[in-house]
């Protein structure tokens, strides 16, 4: 089927439960198979070991290609036994960056053999997307989540510490520009070859929020279908900045709405969550009773 297909996208918004689908009867799996990051956020610590800790970037373990696949059918069987949701969704959310990590495909390639109704979806910081959009799309990849932080370079120098391009660690404005030109570059691509994009964004006070809603403009004109505007999580370089309430939050997104869908019931989750959002289940149980 072609990844332009109308079916494919409706499929995508009405199984994904990060695009609108119904939380109740939708659940999603993380599988925690990418390691390395090709950019460094100032708002991430990566560890691998925190089970107690709910956050993008953190897993208890990384998988390999295999392990995922074992890990999706142990999951959707446990979701058919309690009855209720049904595992519908595969993503790749990290650690790292998905598409800076070859297992990523090798990964899409086992699930879309052993699952072939799942719908298949990763996030992205975008530095590679233009590049591997026919990649992403040769594996039937339905919904795409690029995270934008900034829509100027002089902002996006605040937010990310450095990026890697051919080998070369990057920092500054002109890394920032970099990344920012190819995370448009990509969207609009991806937008036009009918893939449904999603636009994730970590509202940092006094860094980048007077960006926010001329990026909600931007991002719309370039052919995303929604946008998902998520608090700073204290830690990093912004470990002295205060998380925003969520009075705050509200306020932005209602403004933001009037430009572009938001994605409210986002829960920053971890690279390797499972189950339906907000109820994530215990895989280090569940793997448990299992082996």
């Amino acid at each position: 089927m072609a990844s332009g297909c109308p079916m494919m996208t409706m499929k995508a918004q009405t199984d994904h439960p990060c695009f609108g689908g119904d939380h109740s009867k939708a659940g999603r799996i993380h599988l925690p198979v990418a390691p390395g990051c090709n950019i460094k956020c100032g708002f991430c610590e990566r560890k691998f070991d925190c089970a107690n800790e709910s956050r993008p970037g953190v897993t208890s373990r990384v998988l390999t290609p295999e392990q995922a696949v074992a890990r999706v059918r142990l999951v959707q069987r446990h979701m058919e036994r309690q009855g209720g949701a049904q595992l519908k969704v595969v993503g790749i959310a990290g650690p790292g960056d998905p598409l800076a990590n070859p297992r990523t495909f090798e990964t899409f390639a086992l699930v879309r053999e052993a699952f072939p109704e799942m719908t298949l979806c990763l996030s992205t910081n975008g530095l590679r997307l233009p590049e591997m959009l026919g990649t992403i799309l040769e594996n039937d990849v339905h919904s795409l989540t690029v995270t934008i932080n900034a829509l100027t370079p002089e902002t996006g120098a605040r937010v990310t510490e450095w990026i890697m391009v051919d080998g070369r660690r990057l920092t500054g404005i002109d890394a920032a520009a970099i990344l920012l030109s190819r995370q448009l570059k990509g969207l609009e691509m991806a937008a036009k070859a009918g893939l449904l994009v999603k636009i994730n964004h970590v509202y940092i006070p006094g860094v980048n929020d007077h960006e926010t809603l001329d990026l909600a403009v931007r991002v719309r004109n370039l052919g995303a279908s929604m946008m998902n505007i998520m608090p700073v999580i204290p830690v990093g370089l912004f470990k002295g900045v205060e998380r925003p309430s969520e009075a705050v939050m509200e306020m932005v997104r209602n403004q933001a709405e009037l430009i572009l869908s938001q994605a409210r019931h986002c829960k920053q989750c971890r690279a390797d969550a499972a189950g339906v959002v907000g109820q994530d289940l215990d895989l280090d149980a569940l793997e448990s009773m299992a082996g």
